[in-house]
């Protein structure tokens, strides 16, 4: 086919008629369908906030929602050019199935972190102990969930590690039950035992009225009476509580001449 110059020129206006017009359609669907699935979106977004929807469930929406509108919005635009979009979207179905595979990883965490976005076991603030780690929940991202310890270091978990094991959130609740087991000698006046720990939780503000405590002989043991001493607070005031009534058992146990037994050892040395 020999080339000629003055047939292209001739042929040049139709060609840019033809295919501007394409190309400035195209341009046209894919802007206006972006700013519009941006709005959408957005909208969406906004609509749960307003309907007190967790931020992480309302953002993670927006971005699902965004991205399949785009997809549909760049699929429309191609069609526009004259690409088989049939084709098109075959093509994209192959290639995520190749990435799936090599991917199954990421995408286990993926699908956890949707579950966890979804069925919300736990929330940004929540103090929780899941894949072996106890923290406060800084973060819930689609990948990973990350945990605030105790002593201050930043744990990064899997999500597919959070959803793979026991979930347990200290904070759902408003209350918390605190056990103790408390140990007193065989010579003991159990009377004055229950009557001195039930002195103690009258006395720290923290332990609450209701539902009561429990003081009971859980076991007869080797060389203690052990009581079960189970008072319920606040569920910030856990540990505070906890700490402190070990310290006032031991206080007033000595006040009233109460014996804690410990272990101990006679040693008889024959001449």
């Amino acid at each position: 086919m020999d080339f000629n110059p003055e047939e292209m020129m001739q042929q040049a206006p139709d060609l840019v008629m033809t295919y501007g017009v394409k190309v400035l359609l195209a341009l046209v669907v894919f802007f206006v369908g972006k700013w519009l699935a941006n709005m959408l979106a957005n909208g969406l977004e906004k609509g749960l906030t307003k309907k007190n929807v967790d931020s992480t469930v309302g953002r993670f929406t927006r971005n699902i929602a965004y991205y399949t509108l785009l997809t549909v919005v760049i699929v429309a635009a191609l069609g526009q050019l004259g690409v088989q979009t049939a084709s098109f979207v075959a093509i994209i179905g192959a290639a995520g199935l190749a990435v799936g595979f090599a991917l199954q990883g990421s995408l286990a965490n993926f699908a956890a972190g949707v579950l966890l976005i979804l069925f919300r076991p736990f929330k940004a603030g929540d103090f929780v102990e899941a894949a072996g780690i106890a923290g406060v929940v800084q973060e819930i991202s689609i990948f990973s969930t990350i945990l605030h310890t105790g002593d201050n270091k930043r744990i990064i978990v899997s999500n597919n590690a959070v959803m793979g094991g026991t979930i347990t959130n200290y904070s759902t609740l408003p209350t918390r039950r605190v056990d103790l087991l408390v140990g007193v000698s065989y010579g003991a006046d159990l009377s004055l035992v229950r009557k001195t720990l039930e002195e103690i939780a009258a006395a720290d503000e923290r332990v609450l009225k209701d539902p009561g405590i429990t003081i009971g002989v859980s076991e007869l043991a080797d060389s203690s009476v052990n009581f079960v001493y189970r008072v319920w607070v606040n569920s910030g005031d856990y540990w505070p509580t906890y700490f402190a009534l070990n310290e006032a058992i031991k206080r007033r146990f000595d006040e009233v001449g109460i014996e804690i037994p410990f272990p101990q050892m006679d040693v008889h040395l024959d001449k």
